[in-house]
């Protein structure tokens, strides 16, 4: 019955075949030298989903300035929901374009493989090389469910126009960076600050998808490749995820595109900016970008940055075949990378993966490198009498460079996960953000007094300029301690038994990269709110002298080794405020606790209720 009603919708999506001036993007009938507006876009998508029962076109939320986020799912059964597509045993891929607006590329290749896809365009290179099976575009779906947001920053890419991009090569108008409230919303998937984050993250957990693509125009320094890509297999995703990753995806996903003729290299960075002769270095991305908080989701992230000097129309087709490729790969692989994420999402649930040195931040070795082939673009380097500094002049021959390439990391920050993190009732904000990221948790149903191990910090710092909104802490320095703690009802324990325990590490423990105490969820705490005066102080504090030797030692030494601290009254007297039992014990305190005793948390969780 199945393949009956499969046929049945192959053949009504095929009536329009043949069509050509009726299915034209609009980027082709601009002879591909522009994008559409987002109106325009809509409405090709809503005419794909009016004509076929293999498209759906929906929306997953709204932006900050009332506009409808996108969202296109593509099933050769026509079904719209993820419990009915998982039942097929299909594997769904989330491909997403215009995060950033004015790289455009994935929008107009998403539209065009789409449309070839469901009416049925002959590919004008079908054959998969790594497999040498024959993939007519429409076998892509066999095994493969596609969710496609066409736009995801909707509002940054209506500010269009022709200065938006200053560093690249096409389309001649395209949307902006950012978000309405200046904000880029690739730097918000893990603290989902803007509305639009804060829908995708739902829309996610909702789909859970087995793979993801994101697509962008890279800024950077002029080589030949039209395309690079990037993958986080370096460390921070489950092993054997990472090693199909790169073994299987990676090796097929290259191979494909150099049959193709184009050819592909990771996304990297020079050692010395712009200066290819220093050397290619790769690293562990941050999970506030999509690849890196989608694989710390056990779902496997690629990475598309097509080379922004390259004309638009070459750029676009570098995507097209990249996502063409890659669902190829997948629609063979299916079934073995779903099975991969259960596996990953079983062993990270398990007490096992708490017993080890859980990694928070990494850095690539400098010490460890292999040669590689890298097909760059002839420099001259240049003193500029603008700058003063070396200005690389690239010119037009082709060259090839044998180049170090640094892609091998090691943590240089771990901590030891816990059966559960606790955030105390008034931290709403925070639980908030956790039930966002479809983390499960339980809610104490009345006050209790609980043994943790928490944090308190010293010296904290922040940097003076705003970055995303907040101004991040530059030093996060602590000492680890046990304490007992009343926590009020509502306080939300974070179990750890869950496949979501990597993106609770980072949230959670201050040194995670991108961890709220970083972004500045809890700045609060930092704060002084009850003050000694003067002329009270002045005299206690001759009395505490008098009265402890060791205090007057530790206060001669303190103003021995701080110059600045020996000549401010008021640090002084706030100093011997510290050491009175006024000062306010609660200052510099990580409100967060850390539970690692199994049978506490049982205690404390059992008949308590689930939120997520």
């Amino acid at each position: 019955m199945r393949l009956l009603l499969s046929i049945s919708f192959f053949i009504t999506a095929l009536s329009g075949f043949g069509q050509a001036p009726e299915w034209a993007t609009f980027y082709e009938k601009s002879g591909k030298k522009d994008t559409p507006r987002y109106r325009e876009t809509l409405e090709f998508c809503r005419k794909m989903d009016k004509a076929s029962p293999l498209v759906t076109t929906t929306t997953f939320g709204k932006s900050a300035q009332g506009r409808d986020l996108p969202l296109m799912i593509i099933d050769n059964q026509g079904l719209t929901d993820p419990e009915s597509i998982r039942k097929t045993g299909k594997a769904i891929v989330l491909i997403q374009a215009c995060i950033h607006p004015g790289e455009c590329e994935g929008k107009d290749a998403g539209l065009m493989l789409i449309r070839d896809m469901v009416f049925g365009k002959p590919p004008s290179n079908n054959q998969f090389p790594a497999s040498g099976i024959q993939y007519p575009l429409i076998e892509l779906l066999n095994h493969v469910s596609i969710l496609f947001i066409p736009i995801f920053n909707v509002d940054g890419h209506e500010r269009f126009g022709p200065y938006n991009r200053i560093n690249q090569n096409g389309p001649r108008e395209m949307g902006w960076r950012v978000n309405a409230n200046n904000l880029n919303l690739n730097r918000d998937y893990l603290k989902a600050d803007t509305p639009e984050m804060q829908a995708w993250l739902k829309m996610f957990n909702r789909w859970m998808p087995d793979f993801f693509i994101d697509t962008h125009t890279t800024d950077g320094a002029d080589y030949q490749y039209q395309l690079t890509y990037s993958m986080d297999i370096f460390g921070d995703m489950e092993t054997g995820l990472s090693k199909w990753s790169e073994e299987v995806f990676l090796k097929n996903m290259t191979s494909g595109m150099e049959a193709v003729g184009i050819p592909v290299f990771p996304y990297i960075e020079f050692r010395d900016w712009h200066n290819p002769k220093s050397g290619l270095e790769t690293a562990v991305s941050p999970p506030m970008l999509s690849q890196a908080y989608t694989s710390l989701r056990n779902r496997p992230g690629l990475l598309i940055e097509t080379h922004m000097l390259k004309p638009y129309d070459q750029r676009v087709t570098a995507t097209y075949q990249c996502l063409k490729i890659s669902l190829g790969i997948i629609n063979k692989e299916s079934k073995n990378l779903t099975a991969l994420i259960k596996k990953a999402d079983d062993l990270i649930s398990n007490a096992d993966f708490r017993k080890k040195d859980f990694p928070l931040k990494f850095k690539t070795l400098t010490n460890d490198s292999t040669m590689v082939t890298f097909m760059g673009i002839g420099y001259n380097e240049v003193k500029s009498d603008i700058t003063g500094e070396t200005w690389f002049k690239y010119g037009d021959e082709k060259t090839t460079f044998l180049l170090p390439y640094f892609d091998k990391t090691e943590p240089v920050k771990v901590t030891k996960l816990p059966e559960a993190y606790i955030v105390p009732a008034e931290w709403k904000t925070v639980i908030d953000r956790l039930a966002m990221h479809g983390i499960r948790f339980y809610l104490l149903q009345k006050d209790t007094v609980i043994s943790v191990t928490g944090f308190r910090f010293n010296d904290p710092k922040w940097q003076s300029t705003p970055y995303e909104g907040r101004h991040m802490m530059t030093n996060i320095a602590y000492q680890e301690i046990s304490l007992e703690r009343n926590f009020p009802a509502g306080s939300a324990i974070v179990v750890m038994d869950q496949p979501s325990a990597r993106i609770i590490a980072h949230i959670l423990e201050p040194d995670g990269d991108g961890s709220y105490l970083s972004w500045g969820f809890f700045d609060a705490i930092f704060e002084q709110k009850e003050f000694a005066e003067h002329y009270v102080m002045e005299p206690l504090s001759r009395k505490m002298l008098d009265e402890d030797p060791a205090l007057k030692a530790e206060f001669v030494k303190k103003k021995e080794q701080d110059q600045a601290f020996s000549k401010n009254p008021n640090a002084i007297l706030t100093w011997f405020y510290s050491k009175t039992q006024y000062w306010d014990k609660n200052k510099d305190l990580y409100p967060v606790g850390k539970i690692f005793d199994r049978k506490l948390l049982d205690g404390l969780i059992k008949n308590q209720p689930v939120s997520r």
